[in-house]
């Protein structure tokens, strides 16, 4: 799940509402799914333990491991036992199994145990034997079966059951027995092999032809097969398997059958020829479609895996047609790792041709499958595919198909270019008033002012569509376009701009119950009263915030505001509270950086080094995989980094910090906001390593913005602070002195008690520096009241600093 809503937060930011809900459709309901199958164990587990196996973990498919992952993670503390099984020989490193045990070991912690199942102990081999024929083995039968075995339950299963099949196990055999030397195959294919030998030759026959269909099977599949063979026949060849063990009924349905193990079915295939198991292929997929009818597209995926084993005989015209038809069925049901499988497929048989309109809906599926999987590296290859495929559908004149496809949500990723090149392309199809052309713009305007960085270049695009949506009386699009706007003021810092129209959006949201609009105009309202400290303002969003991201049930927007909780928490010195809000959205998203940044911080700010470096670690893995570019991961890192470093004495990370910073700083197309969060990093850091150069440039320009961004988000330090100790870097102390006055009054009137203790001791520094009139008891003062809370807050780190320059002081 944790791939799932990486990028949501920039996907859905500035977009129209319409085009938000179908981004967030895909995410919110893989998340409600997995939620609901992992509320239902809890559920159940509160009744009465519970124990869930799961088989053959290595023939999992991405989906389902990722639904393993997310169970793993919610069933910390519940009455549940979750069980898996593999095979090891199967997984290497680049197995998809391998990075889910590696994510399930982290995220379950002292809750996760792996077990290295050696093999049957010889004890063991006899009591199986005793079991399986009745009688109480020979010490010469159990040793020489669990030497040529070693154990394998697999393989000491296969032998038992020959044994008795050949009637080796009878009470005279097994006694009048001096020596066990037979011959135990090096692979179970060939146990598999002797067992088929003892079963008729029609009977294999029948078997391998059905090993081409699958493990499962039904009655009237093989019979169509089998045309030399009536229905009666092919029961009684069905019955002899049956007794041979090799295949059993599936009990929930008449006339389907299953291969017993996997093995023996792929036994069975792999003795086929070439040439025959095309032939075969090709038989069984113009079977089966006749079969199905005018149900054939439920079934397109299985079809298609008989077609692509028949395409050298039947060429890929079906093939095409039903990955195309696999593929979008995959997209519906959130297995989006096979849909991108299926169109991937279809386009290489297809690679050379010019494009048509099959090829331009595979070119769609693609696109809507690469960012439905949120892999960084597809994101462009996205676009690229968008664009042809718009390109087609406004050649052939099919307007609504191309106004689809432009109007499909990209993330919207400062410096990714993407809807900034298609969306001018449709507005030239549709008219320039119209509700289609409002929905484009409200789009377009949000993605000038976060992709390329352009807020007044956005205003233009977004006060069209508002003005289309109020002449038409489309209140959802006014709501749309207004939730476009605040998140483009959300990156440039346009608080006081945006409080009234994030009120106008909620008002609207409310009206209509959009919760997902509700969602995003309350995180604007709550940002813009928090960071100009208006505690007040702020509170009820941030409650209500949550309550609606509950409600809504999206991963994103439930691990936004348990971060915008736990900020609140830790302003007010609750490490508790805001410990429990971090776990509760890491649960959700491991590698979400907001989260982590913010439990590192805590973590030293209280001095608990042990934890603070589990999550630095973790922290380290998540920026590695974070968004390239301007993005917000970025700004966000070199603002907490530094603050960390400052804390815990640990200057190491400096470096990190600082390449978060000239990242952002480095693109033309970074937005206003994460600039700033750039460069009050490179402040902090500044101040740390003592640079009276790039202290001086980096107040000037920081000094201007005080009056917009009084306190500092993510890791809410007050400008003026920052103002503070840049001013004695500079060795400015009257300036510094100034500043501290000014951060103490914001921090008591906003009661942000950890950062009114830092104040308090820097401020006190500064003092003690200048070493004017009075300095040195109001220093004393001042290191008072931030020994005070910080021992009151358990902040040790601050503590020590506070004590050692009181005992200097009072010596």
């Amino acid at each position: 799940m944790d791939r799932e809503v990486a990028f949501a937060l920039i996907k859905t930011e500035g977009l129209d509402e319409t085009s938000r809900t179908r981004i967030q459709r895909e995410a919110q309901a893989r998340f409600r799914l997995f939620d609901s199958i992992t509320s239902f164990l809890k559920g159940a587990g509160q009744r009465q333990p519970l124990v869930l196996v799961l088989d053959d973990l290595h023939w999992a498919d991405t989906a389902s491991l990722m639904l393993l992952q997310f169970i793993a993670r919610e069933l910390t503390g519940a009455r549940v036992l979750l069980v898996g099984t593999y095979r090891d020989v199967e997984v290497n490193r680049q197995h998809p199994l391998a990075e889910t045990l590696g994510e399930v070991t982290r995220s379950a912690g002292g809750g996760f145990e792996r077990i290295l199942l050696r093999g049957l102990s010889q004890e063991d081999v006899g009591r199986f034997i005793g079991v399986t024929s009745g009688l109480t083995p020979p010490s010469g039968l159990v040793q020489a079966v669990h030497t040529q075995t070693e154990g394998n339950p697999l393989f000491v299963t296969e032998v038992v059951r020959l044994l008795v099949q050949q009637g080796d196990l009878t009470g005279e055999q097994a006694i009048d027995r001096e020596s066990w030397e037979f011959r135990v195959p090096e692979g179970v294919k060939e146990v598999i092999g002797r067992r088929l030998n003892r079963l008729s030759q029609r009977c294999n026959e029948v078997l391998s032809i059905t090993s081409a269909i699958g493990r499962e099977f039904t009655l009237e599949q093989v019979d169509r097969l089998m045309e030399d063979l009536t229905q009666d026949m092919l029961l009684d060849v069905l019955e002899e398997a049956l007794h041979g063990r090799l295949v059993e009924e599936m009990p929930t349905s008449i006339g389907r059958y299953q291969f017993t193990h996997a093995l023996i079915q792929e036994t069975l295939a792999q003795e086929l020829t070439i040439t025959r198991r095309v032939r075969l292929h090709a038989r069984i997929a113009e079977v089966l479609e006749e079969l199905y009818g005018s149900n054939a597209e439920a079934h397109a995926a299985e079809l298609v895996h008989h077609y692509v084993q028949a395409e050298a005989m039947l060429g890929s015209e079906k093939l095409v047609h039903y990955s195309l038809l696999a593929g979008e069925r995959a997209l519906t049901t959130y297995a989006h790792e096979e849909a991108l499988a299926h169109f991937q497929r279809a386009l290489a048989a297809k690679e050379g041709l010019p494009m048509e309109a099959e090829t331009a809906a595979l070119l769609f599926g693609l696109a809507r499958a690469q960012l439905a999987t949120l892999q960084l590296h597809q994101l462009q290859e996205a676009v690229t595919s968008l664009s042809r495929v718009l390109d087609y559908y406004a050649e052939a004149g099919d307007v609504d198909r191309a106004v689809a496809v432009a109007e499909y949500p990209l993330p919207i990723i400062p410096g990714l270019i993407g809807a900034t090149q298609l969306i001018p392309r449709a507005l030239a199809l549709v008219p320039p008033d119209s509700q289609e052309a409002g929905r484009l713009l409200s789009q377009y305007g949000s993605a000038m002012g976060i992709q390329q960085g352009d807020y007044e270049g956005a205003q233009e695009p977004l006060g069209r569509a508002l003005a289309i949506a109020q002449g038409a009386g489309d209140v959802t699009l006014e709501m749309g376009t207004l939730v476009s706007s605040l998140s483009v003021d959300l990156y440039h810092f346009h608080w006081r701009e945006g409080l009234p129209k994030s009120l106008r959006a909620i008002e609207l949201a409310i009206q209509l119950d959009y919760p997902s609009a509700e969602v995003v105009a309350r995180a604007h309202s709550w940002c813009a009263n928090y960071v100009m400290g208006v505690l007040g303002g702020a509170q009820p969003h941030v409650e209500g915030g949550l309550t609606v991201a509950e409600r809504l049930r999206d991963s994103f927007w439930l691990t936004t505001w348990l971060f915008f909780n736990a900020v609140m928490s830790r302003l007010d010195g609750d490490w508790q509270a805001a410990r429990e809000y971090t776990n509760r959205g890491l649960a959700i998203a491991p590698q979400d950086i907001r989260l982590l940044l913010t439990r590192v911080r805590l973590e030293y700010e209280v001095g608990d080094v042990g934890q603070g470096e589990a999550y630095k670690d973790r922290l380290r893995e998540a920026l590695r995989l974070a968004p390239p570019g301007p993005s917000l991961e970025n700004g966000f890192s070199a603002v907490v980094i530094p603050s960390v470093a400052r804390t815990s004495g640990f200057a190491d990370w400096l470096d990190i910090a600082e390449a978060c910073a000239q990242t952002v700083l480095s693109s033309p197309s970074a937005t206003y906001g994460v600039v700033i969060y750039a460069r009050t990093g490179l402040a902090l850091t500044a101040v740390q390593r003592g640079d009276v150069v790039a202290a001086e440039e980096l107040y000037a320009a920081l000094e201007p913005v005080r009056e917009i961004y009084m306190i500092m988000f993510p890791d809410t330090i007050c400008i003026d602070r920052l103002l503070g100790l840049l001013s004695v870097t500079l060795d400015r102390l009257d300036q510094a002195v100034a500043h501290f006055g000014d951060a103490l009054a914001f921090c008591r009137r906003v009661r942000a008690r950890p950062d009114l203790a830092w104040s308090c001791c820097d401020y006190a520094d500064a003092l003690l520096e200048r070493n004017g009139a009075g300095d040195r008891a109001k220093a004393i003062t001042l290191l008072d009241e931030s020994l005070a809370i910080s021992s009151e807050l358990g902040m040790r780190p601050l503590m020590e600093r506070v004590l050692s320059r009181l005992e200097i002081l009072r010596a």
